[in-house]
């Protein structure tokens, strides 16, 4: 996500920003589902298209926009930082950053899902991804750009060739690294401990690599029309070849759209693909339409831009914050409901009573209430960063 940069107000990128908020107030949303839905609670699985209904489907569905979204930009914002700082710098930076990040992710994140200061369990997800990709990426700053951007390509493209390998049952020795660079797997590290390995590394480099290409997109050197159309074909040609791909369900993702009793729900199977890892259809899927805003919102200036641009240009600050509501949200309703009499045997994955939660539409209304609650706090920090510059405000 964009927190990797620090350049003054003035200076962002306001369409960048706007997808990323955008796709930040739908990532509340998903957390939300999480915590305060019975059927997600109960562990009804929305993808199911055995179980679900197109409401729970698209609700899950839309989120898939928001983590390639943050990483791809992530890549941008350090070729715009590539312009402004020489690559010893850059690269320190970018290094320091990321095994904050990872820390971050072990730490903070992991409490503010768990809420467990056993710390009986952390969780390498999207923060711990985007660590390690920038602490890789403080090596391959100093590639050709060519390179650099050709590598992300044949990391997004080739990934899924390894599809075949289970890093646990096929390669038990090279189990958690195959898994940490590939497949999502829960390790079991003692009989107190797990390490959830949510997001494997791999893919997200290569989306970080190709939003690092994308940056060249948005040199001064570039007129803006000259780069709405490129952003425009570029957005076409992702989405069909993800169209030219899925049909025949070929190569690009093992989960297979298959027909279904009605056309909708058939629609809802060819869309869905694969996040754990990203496939490359997942990624062509969800990147294209957002090439297709960047370039269309380019001149967009109203009060619904200025609102979502808050949050995109406060990332990391929001994203720890979001959190930490949610979850405080989802047991502060447990406790006024009285659910907290049931018994500890019947808590969900999060530590919820398995009976709690409210239906698609109470949860939409308390995701309303959750982006209001965290719009202030979020302009707060956003207005501190533009009046203050202190060298901790570029990590946060």
């Amino acid at each position: 996500m964009q927190s990797v940069t620090s350049l003054p107000e003035k200076k962002r990128i306001q369409s960048i920003d706007l997808l990323r908020g955008i796709v930040m107030v739908i990532m509340a949303l998903d957390h939300l589902r999480d915590f305060v839905h019975a059927d997600s609670i109960a562990g009804k699985e929305p993808l199911n298209l055995e179980t679900t209904t197109a409401a729970f489907f698209l609700t899950r569905w839309i989120t898939h926009f928001c983590a390639p979204i943050f990483v791809f930009l992530a890549g941008t914002a350090i070729f715009l930082m590539s312009q402004k700082r020489t690559k010893p710098e850059l690269a320190r930076f970018l290094f320091t950053r990321g095994l904050f990040l990872l820390i971050l992710e072990l730490t903070v994140v992991s409490l503010g899902w768990t809420f467990s200061i056993d710390f009986n369990f952390l969780i390498f997800q999207v923060i711990g991804a985007i660590g390690v990709a920038m602490m890789a990426m403080a090596g391959l700053v100093f590639l050709p750009f060519e390179v650099a951007v050709g590598l992300g390509l044949i990391l997004v493209f080739g990934h899924n060739l390894f599809d075949r390998f289970n890093g646990m049952a096929d390669l038990p020795t090279w189990g958690m690294l195959i898994s940490f660079l590939h497949v999502f797997h829960i390790f079991k590290l003692t009989p107190h401990l797990s390490l959830g390995i949510i997001y494997p590394v791999v893919p997200w480099l290569g989306i970080m690599l190709c939003g690092y290409g994308l940056g060249a997109f948005y040199k001064t050197s570039n007129p803006v029309e000259n780069r709405r159309k490129q952003l425009l074909i570029l957005g076409a040609i992702c989405l069909v070849l993800f169209v030219a791909l899925r049909l025949p369900n070929g190569y690009g993702d093992s989960k297979l759209w298959e027909n279904q009793p009605s056309f909708l729900f058939t629609l809802l199977s060819f869309v869905n693909t694969s996040k754990y890892p990203p496939s490359l259809l997942y990624t062509l899927m969800t990147l294209g339409p957002a090439l297709i805003f960047l370039a269309v919102s380019e001149k967009w200036n109203n009060a619904i831009t200025r609102f979502f641009l808050v949050f995109g240009q406060v990332p990391l600050f929001y994203y720890i914050l979001h959190l930490y509501l949610i979850h405080g949200l989802s047991v502060f309703l447990v406790l006024v409901t009285g659910m907290n009499q049931i018994p500890s045997a019947n808590l969900s994955p999060f530590g919820l009573p398995e009976h709690f939660g409210f239906g698609l539409t109470g949860t939409y209304l308390l995701w309303v209430l959750v982006i209001a609650l965290l719009y202030f706090p979020c302009r707060w920090y956003r207005t501190y960063k533009s009046r203050h510059s202190h060298w901790w405000l570029s990590y946060l």
